[in-house]
């Protein structure tokens, strides 16, 4: 079963292939999502790991560690709570 992890107050310039890079040593990484303001385009400083193996051993070892300069949390990710359908105008 697959591990889904939440990466926290990440830095603005950081990729895929760096957090891919961070999270490999600890298990095979499956996904990298890294959540954008559809708006502007910029990353929003959180994103979402999805691992087959040694997300809990990925969990223990990067939380609260530093990024390019900033300290990032990593938990395990929550489930997506459903929302209201937003009105268009």
């Amino acid at each position: 079963m697959s591990t889904n992890i939440y990466v926290g107050n990440l830095p603005f310039d950081v990729t895929e292939d760096t957090i891919r890079d961070l999270f490999s040593p600890f298990g095979v990484v499956e996904t990298v999502k890294l959540i954008t303001d559809r708006d502007t385009g910029r990353l929003r400083g959180f994103g979402f790991v999805e691992m087959a193996d040694g997300g809990q051993e990925a969990i223990a070892a990067l939380n609260e560690t530093e990024l390019n300069g900033r300290r990032i949390t990593v938990n395990p990710a929550k489930p997506q709570q459903e929302r209201p359908a937003r009105r268009r105008w």
